[in-house]
């Protein structure tokens, strides 16, 4: 186990900018056996094989523990989820360039010992197509999981130019293959031109929920959070976040921006209700890529903010479960 305070530990804290990088500045290690005791294994999944647009995801994971912030109390919420949670950075999985099945196969090895350890897996992305393996990873474990995901797109293509696997295909085999119920199954934040009747009729025909940027807009953020949660119902809920569900203001650095969306306000209050109130058994962010124009660190920054009030809520309902 390294800790990266270990040469401030006398001051209490470091500044941002020095020492190893990890996310938030927490122990790092690479051992799973290490992992055993902590409630919260961050992990690395830096693909963008998958990508139908413009690439840059790989970059992810890195730019979100570089604009990660020290530990400290939620001002709104009054909880530090550092001091309820003990975190661990449980470093990268073994992902390998143009094989995408291969690096599928050592995201669902990492996530599978956080969640063996006992540990809520947070897994930075990478292309979407990483919640195939984060998701697989929990539901071998645990059973079919709820499933609460924040995209401008469904991901329920059959195929994407003639690919059954992409970033726009794996909502569908994580239903097809059993691992997700889609009757727990809801989508929030659609909008823009794809996909068509023939996605729409397949989640239709499966029970699946969506909620429209324009049910967003018309009935507010509570609303929907709220009937997401009860359709989620009790048990394992994996909570997946694409950021370009936000608009392009909020989160220019992404591959496949749509204007009209989510104001990061609303997303990271959605985030942390979600993490307050269902049974989370494990986070994606995805489709961070920092080396987009315009970008800078923003996308990368509400992407850390968005871990951080997912952790906020997990530490809120573990606070009111012991009170």
């Amino acid at each position: 186990m390294i800790d990266p305070l270990e040469r401030w530990r006398a001051h209490g804290e470091k500044p941002d900018y020095a020492g190893l990088l990890t996310y938030g500045g927490v122990p790092y290690t690479q051992d799973a056996a290490e992992l055993v005791g902590f409630d919260v294994a961050i992990v690395g999944a830096p693909t963008d094989d998958l990508v139908s647009a413009h690439p840059g995801t790989r970059f992810g994971p890195r730019a979100i523990r570089a604009a990660s912030c020290p530990a400290g109390p939620h001002l709104e919420a009054g909880v530090d989820a550092f001091e309820v949670l003990r975190v661990v950075d449980f470093g990268d999985a073994a992902v390998l360039p143009a094989e995408p099945v291969k690096t599928h196969e050592a995201i669902e090895a990492l996530v599978g010992e956080v969640v063996d350890a006992g540990a809520l897996p947070v897994i930075l992305g990478g292309d979407h197509s990483i919640a195939e393996p984060d998701i697989r990873a929990v539901a071998r474990r645990r059973g079919p999981v709820g499933l609460i995901h924040f995209d401008t797109h469904t991901d329920t293509g059959e195929t994407v130019f003639g690919a059954a696997l992409s970033h726009g295909t794996i909502m569908r085999r994580l239903v097809e293959q059993g691992w997700v119920d889609p009757a727990r199954y809801v989508q929030i934040g659609l909008r823009g031109y794809w996909p068509g009747e023939a996605e729409f009729t397949w989640q239709h025909d499966r029970g699946i929920t969506s909620f429209f940027m324009h049910d967003v807009r018309e009935v507010g953020i509570r609303d929907v959070v709220s009937r997401a949660i009860g359709i989620a119902g009790p048990g394992p809920v994996f909570l997946s976040v694409d950021v370009d569900v936000l608009d392009p203001a909020f989160a220019p650095g992404t591959g496949t921006p749509e204007p009209g969306g989510m104001t990061s306000m609303d997303l990271l209050w959605a985030c942390r209700e979600i993490g307050a109130r269902v049974e989370l058994c494990g986070v994606d962010v995805v489709e961070v890529a920092p080396t987009q124009i315009g970008s800078a660190d923003i996308t990368a920054l509400v992407a850390d903010r968005i871990v951080r009030e997912a952790l906020t809520g997990v530490a809120t309902r573990k606070l009111g479960s012991v009170r």
